[in-house]
């Protein structure tokens, strides 16, 4: 309870704490900022490159090489080490830059109360137990239990993989196991305020906020080898002892081949040796020369040049390879844990189904381009000559504060973009389908009045003019009155308030009967993971004088629902059969809920008869072994945390499996980071993920991740066929 933290942090919510107690407690406790544990220094990266089994060979192999005279050799092969190094050395001394990206989410500057005044501070001062001020467009500077929220919400998407923003209620009390994405009184460092404004307790700072966690998961995953480096190492093994025995055996039997018992028995071994030493020292020069020929000196080489072309390969095919070894680990993948939002969907909220005066209809279209139809029974038809659709879609322009514009980009391709809550979005791009435009309706019903939305209420309200609004509507035989209120929110609740309900232009009484047919189909698009939207009006002779919901939100007409959806990419259902058929594993990995991913993966055919939906709180019962245990009937996995996205990499690891994971929040960074292969969003992508991820999706599709694959089997197939002739060629060079 707000009580109890006032008392723990020895605050107090209108005056906050004491300058003297902010200094005393940041002197104790540290900035309010990420630290990261120190980098190797570059002698360290240097010996990380040379301690190598196959290099020591290599360089072995060019000191004897000197020693004979071969000196031309010799250079070769320092050469391809000292090359290998360079490259290796640039590559990882490049610091890892996700903690820096990380560092760039936290707020630069922060509102707070101190003795009783308000003032602007760094963020990095911010300190436990500081009373900090929430505005729309602000970045939460610290984990806030939050106090006070006027119709607050918070855009929280990049660290709970949350699509929509989240609507914030300090009273409510939950319980301390609660997920994520489902704290409600809590605000999150990094995370963007969209509406509102709100008042919190800084409850942790620095690398105790659960952004802090997400950097030290991301700094205590260590660098793993991936399966070719694997493979070279043993094989690097395998040739060292080879050359080693072929040294011995050679040496050996070309010691005693001439050599008389009885002479060696007469001088002794030492003389002997001393009386043969020229011939000893060509006989040993003869074994490490064929040692040398069993060394394949340009597989370092080959495998750098057919990793560096299969790069550029890849960009044809949008993927951008961060990390050089990644190419041929993308080769070797079996499973891939792939996000929902942005990955498998279109990352763009699209109203697809209506239901208007007792009539359903379905609306084409995708994204928030403003083009599609409308269609009933199968048959199209333009909604402004039905009076029910028409108005209901009115209603949903009309009560709305987003924007859907057009922009270009610098490739000159223009695209459509929403500003604002996408929910509303989805509804004015509907809106414009079926011939309405923003600005028409803006001039026609001028609001002059509003009650924002409210979590509790569940509902918006906006009181319009309609001067010119009955032109409109009077090729339907609706005539409005001097004022019009439009109400959208829930529609159980928007149903509640009304007592009539619109049917081919006219206000009919709600019966019970009406009633349920209503909430039957609110339940039936429910059941479909749409999110539902129902849309009420009420006449209005004047603005009334008490503003209020109780006073303005009743003796409604119900208009209508709209039911809308992520859609899923059309080119996914495709690539996931390509990927079944190649044996490899999709599963999705999500922070939505539970029936909204469920229906996604029915519709891109990823749910499989079998296979198994773990929620979050599912996973936090189950240990790592049984959860390794289910690891292979996976389908879907939803409302998880970073942690549990972590725990499902190593499950399929633990299982033998190569796994790619994609993501683009900040959430998805540990799990980047621990899996064989990270693969971030480019357009949707934070810079945490990007820094993290070993592969960059340049156009966020899962698709793409398909055709990368394929060509990284293809690298990690010609890769093979040259180390077989390599070893082929040397094994020739010693029987001869």
């Amino acid at each position: 309870a707000i009580t109890e933290l006032v008392e723990n942090f020895e605050t107090h919510l209108e005056l906050g704490i004491t300058e003297q107690e902010a200094r005393d407690r940041l002197a104790k406790h540290g900035p309010n900022e990420l630290t990261e544990r120190p980098r190797p220094g570059f002698l360290a990266l240097l010996w990380d490159q040379f301690n190598n089994y196959l290099v020591i060979i290599l360089i072995i192999a060019a000191v004897v090489s000197l020693a004979l005279g071969e000196w031309v050799d010799s250079i070769a092969i320092m050469v391809i080490v000292v090359l290998n190094a360079v490259v290796g050395v640039v590559q990882e001394s490049k610091a890892e830059q996700a903690l820096a990206a990380l560092k760039k989410m936290s707020a630069p500057n922060a509102r707070v109360i101190r003795d009783g005044r308000r003032m602007t501070v760094p963020g990095r001062e911010i300190v436990a137990g500081d009373i900090v001020l929430l505005e729309a467009g602000n970045f939460v500077p610290a984990d806030l239990r939050l106090t006070e929220t006027v119709n607050l919400k918070i855009e929280e998407a990049s660290l709970t993989g949350e699509s929509v923003p989240v609507e914030k209620n300090a009273a409510v009390v939950l319980d301390k196991d609660i997920p994520l994405g489902d704290r409600r009184n809590t605000a999150f460092m990094g995370t963007l305020i969209t509406y509102g404004r709100g008042t919190g307790i800084a409850t942790c700072t620095g690398m105790n906020t659960q952004i802090g966690l997400i950097a030290q998961m991301i700094q205590s995953f260590e660098d793993e080898d991936t399966p070719l480096q694997r493979k070279l190492e043993h094989l690097g093994k395998v040739l060292g002892t080879a050359c080693l025995a072929i040294c011995a055996v050679v040496f050996v039997y070309g010691l005693f081949r001439d050599t008389h018992i009885a002479e060696v028995g007469t001088i002794g071994l030492v003389g002997y040796l001393q009386a043969e030493k020229g011939d000893i020292i060509n006989l040993f020069m003869t074994a490490v020369s064929l040692a040398i020929a069993a060394v394949p000196e340009g597989l370092p080489a080959i495998v750098t040049i057919c990793l560096a072309l299969g790069m550029q390969r890849m960009i044809k095919h949008h993927a951008l390879i961060r990390k050089l070894p990644a190419v041929e680990t993308l080769g070797c993948a079996t499973v891939v844990c792939s996000d929902k939002t942005g990955t498998l969907t279109q990352n763009e909220m699209t109203v697809v189904q209506g239901w208007a005066g007792g009539k359903a209809f379905k609306v084409t279209g995708e994204g928030y381009s403003p083009e599609g139809k409308f269609f009933a029974d199968a048959e199209h038809f333009d909604p402004q000559t039905r009076a029910d659709a028409s108005l209901l879609l009115q209603g949903a322009l009309a009560c709305n504060d987003a924007k859907l514009e057009q922009r270009t980009d610098e490739a000159g391709k223009r695209t459509w973009q929403i500003i604002g809550d996408p929910t509303e979005g989805a509804m004015i791009v509907a809106a414009v389908k079926g011939g309405l435009q923003p600005d028409e309706i803006e001039q026609a019903l001028p609001r002059v009045q509003e009650i924002p939305f409210d979590s509790d209420r569940k509902r918006m309200t906006t009181i319009h003019r309609t001067e010119g609004g009955g032109k409109l509507a009077s090729a339907h035989g609706f005539s409005y009155p001097p004022l019009v209120a439009f109400v959208k929110g829930a529609p159980d609740v928007i149903l509640e308030l009304c007592r009539h309900r619109l049917e081919d232009g006219e206000a009919v009484e709600l019966t019970a009967d009406k009633r349920k047919q209503v909430l039957d189909h609110n339940h039936e698009m429910a059941s479909h993971a749409l999110r539902v939207l129902g849309v009420a009006y009420r006449p209005l002779d004047a603005v009334p004088d008490d503003l209020s919901p109780a006073n303005v939100e009743k003796e409604l007409v119900f208009v209508g629902l709209l039911g809308m959806i992520d859609p899923p990419r059309p080119e996914v259902i495709e690539a996931l059969k390509v990927a079944r058929g190649a044996g490899l594993k999709s599963v999705m990995v999500t922070g939505d809920y539970k029936d909204t991913a469920e229906a996604i993966a029915r519709d891109i055919g990823l749910r499989t008869p079998n296979g198994l939906v773990l929620t979050g709180a599912e996973i936090e019962k189950l240990t790592d072994e049984e959860l390794a245990a289910r690891a292979d009937r996976l389908d879907v996995c939803c409302r998880v945390s970073p942690q549990h996205k972590t725990r499902i990499v190593d499950a399929f690891k633990t299982r033998g499996h190569v796994v790619a994971m994609t993501g683009d929040g900040v959430n998805d960074a540990p799990a980047l980071k621990r899996a064989d292969i990270g693969v971030a969003m480019g357009i949707t992508g934070t810079d945490v993920a990007k820094q993290t991820a070993d592969m960059v999706l340049t156009d966020d599709n899962f698709a793409s991740i398909v055709a990368a694959i394929e060509q990284g089997r293809i690298i990690y197939s010609n890769i093979r066929k040259f180390v077989y002739f390599l070893l082929a060629c040397n094994v020739g060079e010693i029987l001869i």
